[in-house]
């Protein structure tokens, strides 16, 4: 059975019905696939470059500059955008152009909308990178895009999905290999996760809020953050390996049935385990416990793959060591085999208790972006790129020394940050002998992780190397192209529809005492009925897509029932004026990279922060902002413990307050204006999304907003007169909704509960 999963094996429509149809020509357009080949090597080293800042910001906050554009929060959402939509998506539409044609031999269905794909992406990944930099964002980790570029990655993933479909429909091989199988499950998944988490109201041509609030925003966004990276960061990546492995590698491979397993179990498995990012947060306990339970199952699919893939190798080790494509290419999958390991050990709650928030998730997802989708690209841009631009590898020699290069700049990536995860995670937990907290101050462990910081950049740059290295050995390589490329006419017999299907199979069972259904199971494991489906793309199109909705709606129905679940809390009210544009100064200026507004019911975070987190408080939050990580202190009860003049020196030089703070200076906050006019409009889109505000309120929002900053801005003059003039800067704002943070519940019958802890961090 594994040789009818070779590359192009398959059964034409002329085989069976008799008639032997006239050959058609055609001829492959890879100018487009040269053009995702270039866009991936050139989005490839920006994303590891401004993750390489990002890194230095984190050892060396003085690298900031002081300039909002080139700030950590903002940088690292550009980092993320720019290495999973710039540089793997790129590196996933060259591939699937490349090999789509050849699997299906046929062109493209539309040179126009290839080119219209091509384009739009990198228009899309230019606006991405100059709103994200000016502070446009919805505050959503991995889809901070707005609502204008929200719409057009859904036109230009719908005008990819024709064209893909499309020359599905017009191809002349009947047989879709394994490979097509990842590329229908990555263009449906990613449709249906990009259209549902990005609903949003406008509020401005650059401002939007999410359709969801609080705990059901947070399961959405998860269920959305979760499967992105399934199906934009694996399920393509998969298919880059069914394809290209066996071709470098010169092996079949290894089980056919093995990739079947792997491919459904992955697909309908995934979509359910979301919700494990979220464990001891607001999230209902049996959601949290549902995406534990699949996310361990999921380690069985995930490990199929790894040993298909690896497998595939078998009689062709020997070539390893000679070849660096067949090197990238293994060690690209063993590092899938560690991440889809990791993971699931991650979503198991005691695990999760210790690791979330921490460094060690950091570590776990360049564990796989580094290793399995950026080797796993290297690897066949080695391989395609002689084949594309018709000349030799310029040197095998250099893409051996970026094998090793990279391969080291990962281990010093990932191994000081996974000790500095598990670092954090003991020393927030740490208890003493009197059952105080035996690092009370938030900065104590800040300070301890410098070295494996300092060590992660040493770590970044060899990576970076490795990337300039490959980028000139494809540059030199591409030099050498012929002055008019060769373009082979092939020929092929079309698809007939007078296809006659094999006959069923025969139960191999013999003997009157075997049972009937013992006779159907033997006949079903032949995987006949699989084999009919792959030569039906609309049914097998539809079953993926049945997969996928059917999980997925398991789980978001009684999220959207949650909301009348979600416990009242009287005293939680919806934000100021001025507090709404104060929270759209935090989302701009990547506040949630570092700080999370999430207290969990552990021990250690009560007596570090206060009151643990509740669902209702969250009712407003328009999207939530339980962030994924603790760079910073949590800020869920931070409302109250500061003084304005605090925060607005804080701003200024965090480093004067708190002594080895790693928080960068944000001076412009203090000469940025607010935009006072604009407030209206935004409660006017929160009133829409059921924000209780009066239509009274909206109208006297720019006077109440005033008036509320006024009166921040005389309590700031009163501990230092010479910070005058800030009651119209977005400091003021910001502070008034910092100020806010986690007051609500307590803001009836205070003196029945202790108040929350002051935080001594930053």
């Amino acid at each position: 059975m594994a040789g009818e999963s070779r590359p192009g094996a398959g059964t034409s429509g002329a085989d069976r019905s008799g008639v032997v149809p006239r050959l058609e020509t055609f001829v492959y357009d890879d100018r487009i696939v040269r053009a995702f080949l270039l866009a991936t090597i050139v989005w490839g080293l920006v994303s590891f470059l401004v993750g390489l800042i990002v890194a230095i910001q984190l050892a060396l906050p003085e690298m900031n500059l002081g300039l909002s554009f080139v700030s950590f929060g903002r940088l690292r959402p550009l980092h993320t955008n720019a290495a999973i939509f710039a540089f793997a998506a790129n590196a996933m539409f060259a591939a699937v152009y490349h090999s789509t044609q050849r699997l299906c031999k046929a062109r493209m269905f539309s040179d126009f909308l290839s080119w219209f794909n091509f384009w739009g992406w990198q228009l899309i990944i230019v606006a991405a990178a100059l709103t994200l930099t000016t502070g446009f964002t919805s505050g959503k980790e991995y889809a901070e895009l707005e609502w204008p570029i929200d719409i057009a990655i859904a036109v230009v993933w719908v005008a990819f999905a024709v064209n893909f479909f499309g020359t599905l429909l017009c191809r002349r091989e009947r047989h879709m290999y394994v490979a097509l199988w990842f590329h229908i499950a990555t263009i449906v998944t990613i449709t249906v996760l990009h259209v549902f988490n990005s609903l949003a109201i406008p509020a401005g041509w650059f401002k939007s809020y999410s359709l969801y609030a609080g705990v059901q925003d947070a399961f959405m966004q998860w269920w959305y953050g979760h499967n992105a990276v399934g199906f934009l960061l694996t399920t393509p990546f998969l298919g880059i390996m069914y394809y290209y492995l066996p071709k470098a590698a010169g092996r079949p491979v290894f089980s056919y049935r093995l990739s079947i397993l792997h491919f459904w179990a992955l697909v309908f498995i995934y979509i359910w385990a979301g919700p494990h990012h979220l464990h001891y947060t607001a999230l209902p306990e049996w959601a949290s416990t549902l995406g534990m339970l699949f996310s361990i199952m999921l380690w069985m699919p995930s490990w199929g793959g790894m040993i298909n893939g690896l497998m595939t190798l078998r009689g062709a080790w020997s070539k390893v060591a000679e070849e660096p494509i067949l090197k990238f290419f293994v060690v690209s999958i063993t590092f899938y085999g560690m991440s889809t390991f990791e993971g699931p050990l991650l979503s198991v709650k005691s695990v999760n208790a210790l690791s979330h928030y921490t460094d060690w998730t950091i570590a776990h997802v360049h564990a796989g972006a580094l290793g399995w989708v950026g080797f796993m690209t290297f690897g066949m841009l080695y391989w395609l790129i002689p084949r594309m631009f018709q000349a030799p590898l310029y040197s095998k020699k250099l893409a051996n020394l970026h094998f090793w290069i990279a391969t080291v700049g990962i281990l010093l990536y990932i191994v000081p940050i996974y000790v500095a995860g598990l670092t954090q995670g003991l020393m927030w937990r740490a208890i003493d002998s009197s059952g105080d907290l035996a690092y009370p101050d938030f900065i104590e462990t800040v300070r301890v992780l410098m070295p494996m910081y300092a060590l992660r950049v040493i770590g970044g740059t060899l990576y970076l190397i490795g990337g300039v290295l490959c980028g000139i050995n494809c540059w030199k390589t591409m030099a050498a192209r012929p002055a008019k490329y060769d373009e082979p006419v092939h020929q092929a017999a079309p698809l007939t529809r007078d296809w006659v299907e094999p006959p069923k199979p025969e139960s191999r069972l013999q003997g009157a005492a075997v049972l009937r259904v013992a006779h159907w199971l033997d006949k079903w494991s032949q995987l006949w009925w699989h084999q009919r489906w792959e030569r039906l793309p609309l049914r097998f199109t539809m079953w993926v897509t049945i997969a996928v909705v059917v999980a997925s709606l398991f789980q978001i129905i009684p999220t959207f029932l949650i909301r009348s679940n979600v416990p009242t809390i009287a005293s939680v009210k919806p934000y100021t004026p001025l507090e709404l544009y104060g929270r759209d100064v935090y989302l701009a200026e990547g506040c949630y990279n570092c700080h999370s507004q999430m207290v969990r019911p552990i021990l250690s975070e009560t007596k570090r922060y206060g009151e643990f987190s509740k669902a209702g408080e969250f009712v407003y939050d328009h999207p939530f902002q339980w962030g994924s990580r603790r760079i910073g202190p949590d800020l869920a009860r931070v409302g109250g413990q500061k003084s304005p003049h605090w925060h607005v020196v804080h701003f200024q030089q965090p480093q004067q307050l708190v002594e080895g703070s790693i928080m960068p200076s944000y001076p412009w906050l203090l000469t940025s204006r607010t935009d006072s006019e604009a407030i209206p409009q935004r409660m006017r889109a929160m009133q829409m999304l059921g924000v209780p505000y009066a239509d009274a309120d909206v109208d006297a929002a720019v006077q109440a907003a005033k008036k509320q900053a006024e009166g921040i801005a005389a309590k700031i003059v009163e501990q230092d007169s010479s910070l005058t003039g800030l009651q119209d800067k977005k400091a003021i704002a910001l502070i008034a909704y910092l100020d806010r943070l986690g007051t609500d519940l307590f803001a009836t019958a205070e003196a029945a509960a202790d108040p929350p802890p002051a935080e001594s961090a930053e």
